[in-house]
């Protein structure tokens, strides 16, 4: 006797087809050039959304750049944005275990279905423009260009209300500059990728000022004053309105909390007191006076002021995965997705303020084109010990070079070298627990070295 499958059968089928879809679709997309190859040209991307209708033209774009800070900014934006009643799309990079964390609708990442409705809508348009500028004797789309793409018509197809899109490096030739940002966000400046974007703040802060259109409103976190006088010069140029932290929002004041800290700030419209912000350092209550200013920014021109309630709900739920998270407790294992100076800065401050450890053992990996010496000076007051290691990303630099370094910095005695993340690991929360109880692990260097010890201890769902 036979019959239909009955509907869990059924679902389950369509399940299975969705996942094997979605890897061939994730297959087609790694296989573009890599992420980190960027070249100084919007024609291929522009091209592509060009085609495609421009749906980043039928949103409104809060557009984020800078050099740290980011994604946590972006994410508050999003979360005000979201408690306010809008429906929103996000575009982060990079992702820590899967690659549709980067494209979110109304705070989820977009489901396999509207990925790859996305992806089909664009990729044609793709192989049409491959095949254009590979006879004119140029390149593919690369990794990062296509995901612009699919992202760009994932919310036009939701739709979303207002996208808040992240630069993925740079701003004036990075692939998200096809929209133009009615609100334009510049978080701190550093130096970072300099063999891309410059050797000093005042010619990044160039590359990064391209995201500043006509009569966009600007919203910049503090910054050196040869970053401010960039910006400015931009600004006048294109008509923008540019507002500071410092003097036209802040931080009013914080105090350390449990789980987090209690932030009172001044945005461009209003004062908002004891919001509860569950994440940690000084630099978490700045990104969240940059985002509080451009909430404001966008929902009323910098003139109206937030509703305190929708605000404190927002601030309430803010996360930020790999930002100094606590991944596991007995011993306490934390990461931090620190990747340069100014960063690994950001995180000692944070570690100081917020945590007291006996002992607390560094677990490092760094991408081979990153300052890694600078970066383990700026750990080393913190670290009892460090031991380092390489995660699985082509660009980590060797863990015996790394040891080298480290070993001048701090002493043969309190490096150990494991090339083997996972051995790394198990050797750090080993090293750990010689002190007890009061021992801890704080893994860093890179966005893959975090994800990867997420992974390991079974929180790839963070």
């Amino acid at each position: 006797m036979t019959g239909r499958p009955d509907a869990a059968a059924q679902e389950a089928g369509r399940i299975l087809e969705l996942r094997k879809r979605m890897r061939q679709a994730e297959e087609h997309i790694f296989a573009r050039i890599p992420e980190h190859d960027v070249g100084p040209t919007l024609e291929r991307i522009a091209a592509v959304t060009r085609l495609a209708g421009d749906p980043q033209r039928t949103y409104p774009v809060v557009h984020v750049t800078g050099t740290n800070g980011k994604t946590s900014t972006s994410r508050m934006v999003d979360a005000i944005l979201t408690e306010a009643g809008l429906t929103t799309g996000r575009f982060t990079s990079p992702h820590l275990h899967d690659l549709r964390e980067r494209i979110t609708v109304a705070g989820r990442p977009v489901g396999p279905e509207q990925f790859l409705a996305a992806y089909a809508d664009v990729a044609p348009l793709a192989d049409l423009v491959d095949e254009r500028s590979l006879r004119a004797g140029g390149r593919r789309l690369s990794f990062f260009e296509m995901l612009v793409a699919v992202a760009y018509a994932a919310f036009a197809d939701a739709p979303v209300d207002v996208a808040v899109v992240e630069v993925g490096l740079g701003g004036t030739w990075d692939a998200t500059n096809v929209a133009d940002g009615q609100v334009a966000v510049v978080t701190p400046v550093d130096l970072d990728h300099t063999h891309l974007l410059g050797d000093d703040v005042e010619a990044i802060a160039r590359e990064k000022s391209g995201i500043i259109k006509a009569g966009s409103l600007v919203v910049a976190a503090e910054q050196p004053e040869e970053v401010v006088a960039v910006l400015a010069e931009r600004s006048e140029d294109v008509g923008a309105r540019l507002t500071l932290e410092g003097r036209d929002f802040g931080v009013l004041r914080r105090e350390v909390a449990l789980g987090g800290q209690l932030v009172s700030v001044r945005g461009l419209a209003g004062e908002y007191g004891d919001l509860l912000l569950p994440l940690h350092g000084a630099h978490q209550a700045h990104n969240l006076a940059t985002a509080v200013a451009a909430a404001e920014a966008f929902l009323g021109g910098g003139a109206q002021p937030l509703d305190a309630d929708v605000l404190a709900a927002a601030c309430a739920g803010m996360t930020s995965p790999g930002r100094l998270e606590v991944v596991r407790r007995s011993p306490t294992v934390l990461v931090d997705a620190a990747h340069n100076p100014h960063g690994a800065r950001s995180l000692v401050a944070a570690l100081g303020e917020a945590f007291a450890f006996s002992r607390l053992v560094g677990l490092v990996g760094i991408v081979a084109d990153k300052d890694a010496a600078a970066i383990l000076e700026t750990l080393e007051p913190a670290l009892d010990h460090v031991v380092v290691t390489r995660s699985s990303s082509p660009r980590a630099l060797p863990a015996e070079r790394l040891g080298a370094l480290a070993s001048e910095i701090f002493g043969e005695s309190r490096v150990t070298v494991v090339p083997h993340l996972p051995d790394a690991l198990e050797q750090a929360v080993t090293l750990a627990e010689e002190e007890g109880l009061g021992g801890a692990v704080l893994a860093t260097g890179s966005v893959v070295t975090v994800g990867e010890v997420q992974r390991l201890l079974g929180r790839a769902d963070a």
